[in-house]
């Protein structure tokens, strides 16, 4: 059996991208100059890394790749992307705990674990939101390295390679074949006639829709409005909101700001689940666009339902009065937002909270999951299964149930009026059965492994540990709720998280094609 795939050229490029990683890290070294802290952590992570791009480059001094190598490309620079982006931790050298002896009262306790930088470095970039810190404060964590932990997931929303593709030229001539496998959903859109145009639009709305809501954030704080949203927290959020990524700098999450801050969230966490060509259109005029797309109706409208049953739920006493967030019974603004911003949060996977929705009732919180399963829409930022694989599902369980009844029948599945092609809807199907598989087979697996280092997990905690981390979604529910952490679970439950991390964000399919030699000549 031989590779048919030149993998010298895939990791080559790898070595390119890594190699502009370590650029991004100028950020935090400038936010770490300014606070004179862990200075040395980011010039030397930023040394390491371009050595490592460096030493990588040199396997293949002229790469030229094709549709296999495109997909060794981009599972591997997303790999490599997080391993990079675990070296500040590491040289930090606090703040990724071992889960073994951990006191969390003493700094001293901290132990650096290659596991936990590594679980922390790829919740980020791939916009999970789950972490092993068990606290979070700048008594613990220097300002520079919390930046960088909000850093990777702005990088990682619109994508790492379509992020390439619009800066190197070496990526752009085979930039249709990365940007589908790395690109949200069953289908790329091209935009404009060159494909590295388009991943420049993308990453413009992306960057636009960013710096809209980072000045927005930091204009309620100079009106005296939101007191603690200062640049600092305005920029570290706005890192955060877009990419659907969810972590905070801020210990409460959001519910550490007024509420005048938590319904400026609301409305960009919903634009960073809905389809970024749209507002493409929208600039260029054609409103249109968005308004008949029906994987857009379909979202808003299932944002809209979630919202008001878990409303309903909300007023009738389905949260505790006090604590955290508390709501408590009755009609009540807070009712509402409390509702809005948690399905708003969660049906597209960002993982922001403004409550510690793991003390509701059984029946709020099913609400949540099932909001979970749905995720944003194909071209968003949001993770999960998303909302135009559900139509498709959801026709075509349909049209087998009429063609069992009239099989003399020929009836295609459509979508907004045009033919679904059957080779799409057999990928969007498989894909859909994976997900789930893996889902249910990493559940029982974090149950059992849990249960053998005699950490006892509900069914819902470990459930919800597997869903929130194949779909990107960040907090689970029990322990792992939105004020909690990943730090209980054994090296092994973290380190396939980590796998469910990775192909989570790259939708399965192109990593485990490099696994069942789809790429050998057998």
């Amino acid at each position: 059996m031989t590779w048919r795939v030149d993998w010298k050229a895939s990791v080559s490029l790898v070595g390119t991208v890594v190699k502009y990683l370590a650029a991004t890290m100028l950020v935090p070294l400038v936010v770490a100059v300014v606070y004179g802290e862990d200075v040395r952590a980011f010039v030397g992570s930023i040394a390491i890394a371009v050595g490592l791009g460096l030493a990588l480059e040199r396997l293949d001094p002229d790469p030229d790749i094709g549709a296999r190598e495109a997909l060794v490309l981009v599972a591997v620079a997303w790999l490599a992307a997080a391993v990079v982006g675990a070296i500040p931790y590491l040289l930090a050298g606090f703040g990724t705990q071992s889960t073994v002896g951990f006191d969390p009262s003493s700094v001293s306790a901290a132990i650096t674990s290659i596991v936990n930088a590594l679980f922390e470095s790829t919740s980020g970039v791939t916009t999970t939101g789950a972490t092993v810190l068990a606290e979070i404060k700048f008594e613990r964590h220097s300002h520079a390295l919390l930046m960088w932990r909000q850093l990777s997931q702005w990088l990682g929303g619109m994508g790492i390679i379509v992020l390439m593709i619009a800066i190197l030229p070496e990526l752009a001539v085979n930039g249709a074949q990365l940007m589908q496998s790395e690109a949200p959903g069953p289908e790329l859109q091209k935009l404009t006639p060159r494909i590295v145009e388009t991943a420049r639009a993308l990453w413009l709305i992306y960057f636009g829709f960013t710096l809209l809501y980072v000045a927005i954030l930091y204009s309620l704080h100079l009106a005296g409005m939101a007191p603690d949203m200062g640049l600092y927290n305005s920029v570290a959020h706005g890192f955060t909101t877009l990419p659907t990524g969810g972590f905070s700098p801020e210990a409460q999450s959001i519910a550490a700001f007024r509420p005048i801050v938590q319904w400026v969230v609301i409305p960009f966490m919903f634009v960073a689940g809905v389809n970024f060509a749209l507002f493409w259109h929208v600039v260029h005029g054609e409103v249109r666009e968005l308004a008949d797309d029906v994987e857009f109706r379909t979202y808003a409208g299932a944002v809209a339902a979630f919202t008001a049953v878990l409303a309903v739920l909300l007023v009738g006493g389905a949260a505790p009065a006090e604590g955290l967030g508390g709501v408590g019974g009755g009609v009540s603004e807070n009712a509402f937002r409390q509702a809005t911003f948690q399905i708003s949060s969660l049906l597209n996977s960002t993982g922001y909270a403004t409550s510690d929705f793991a003390n509701w009732s059984t029946h709020a919180q099913m609400v949540l999951l099932f909001a979970m399963f749905v995720g944003g829409s194909a071209g968003s930022t949001g993770g999960g299964i998303k909302v135009v694989r559900w139509l498709v599902v959801v026709k075509t369980v349909r049209r087998e149930l009429f063609v069992t009844a009239n099989p003399n029948t020929v009836r295609p599945v459509r979508l907004a009026g045009n033919v679904v092609d059957e080779d799409a809807i057999r990928a969007i199907m498989s894909f859909t059965l994976l997900y789930l598989v893996l889902f249910g087979v990493s559940g029982v697996f974090f149950a059992l492994d849990s249960a053998r280092i005699g950490h006892d997990l509900t069914a819902l905690e470990s459930f919800s540990a597997a869903l929130a981390t194949i779909g990107n979604i960040g907090p689970g529910f029990g322990s792992l709720g939105p004020f909690g952490s990943y730090l209980q679970f054994s090296n092994l439950s973290k380190l396939w998280m980590v796998f469910l991390m990775w192909v989570g964000r790259l939708e399965i399919v192109p990593v485990l094609a490099l696994f069942v030699g789809g790429l050998d000549r057998s």
